[in-house]
């Protein structure tokens, strides 16, 4: 009775709340972005739209460390990638302007992509390594002119809500710059809506932010060792995601 009773509230409530919000918040985002208040404008129209996401969702979210966030300094944020609602998680509770890399394929979405464009954030095109390397280039432009960045290192939303193997590019940039690296651990989006899906369940939610992790800086002489620096931070953020995760995520139960 309860599980019919909540999926005709995300259909009936949830949803057409949840589109006008969108288009009210991407209008309002590409607004204040066009004319200077990107700074703002960037953060607060999609922190407040997120937070209203899981709120109407009907779904409690847990924060723990932020403590551990170092403000006015930049960072690599990165995440395990469990479902949809890890950027409502990440962007409505992590309780500091990022800039996000994403997949290009976001970039289609109406409004949405057009007011991210707009925020400055990076889109990842992998379908050329020209184009790859271009999306680098521009998050290593946003990081030293002081935003931080928000990566999923596995690319795409877990099958399963385990974590997968972690792709290089936030790491290579982090020892690249000696920009630190935070990660964070996401329990819960996998539970209200996985990859696949179009129903929402009600579930808890949980954001742990980690201790950051300060990278060696690259040696130009050493191809080698950068190599080898970038693989151990990469393991080390691995192992430290992982530590957060509800057993049930974990690769090794």
């Amino acid at each position: 009775m309860i599980r019919t009773l909540y999926f005709l509230y995300t259909w009936l409530i949830f949803a057409p709340i949840f589109l006008l919000a969108t288009i009210i918040t991407a209008l309002v985002t590409i607004t204040g972005c066009v004319f200077g208040g990107e700074r703002i404008f960037s953060y607060y129209p999609g922190m407040i739209w997120s937070k209203l996401a899981c709120g109407l969702a009907l779904c409690p979210v847990k924060v723990k460390g932020r403590e551990n966030i170092k403000k006015g300094m930049p960072a690599i944020y990165v995440a395990n990638h469990q479902g949809a609602f890890d950027i409502f998680l990440i962007y409505g509770f992590l309780g500091t302007p990022i800039k996000w890399m994403l997949k290009m394929g976001l970039s289609k979405i109406p409004f949405v992509g057009a007011a991210c464009r707009a925020a400055g954030f990076i889109f990842v095109d992998h379908k050329t390594s020209k184009a790859a390397a271009h999306s680098v280039t521009e998050a290593g432009k946003a990081l030293r002119k002081g935003s931080s960045i928000c990566i999923f290192p596995e690319g795409s939303r877990s099958l399963t809500g385990k974590m997968r193997r972690f792709k290089r590019g936030a790491f290579q940039m982090a020892v690249d710059l000696h920009v630190q690296i935070v990660p964070i651990t996401l329990n819960g989006p996998y539970c209200v809506l996985p990859i696949g899906s179009a129903r929402l369940r009600r579930h808890r939610m949980e954001l742990i932010i980690h201790q950051p992790i300060l990278p060696t800086a690259a040696s130009t002489e050493h191809a080698d060792s950068s190599r080898k620096d970038v693989e151990e931070l990469a393991a080390r953020t691995y192992s430290v995601i992982e530590s957060g995760l509800w057993p049930r995520f974990r690769a090794s139960i």
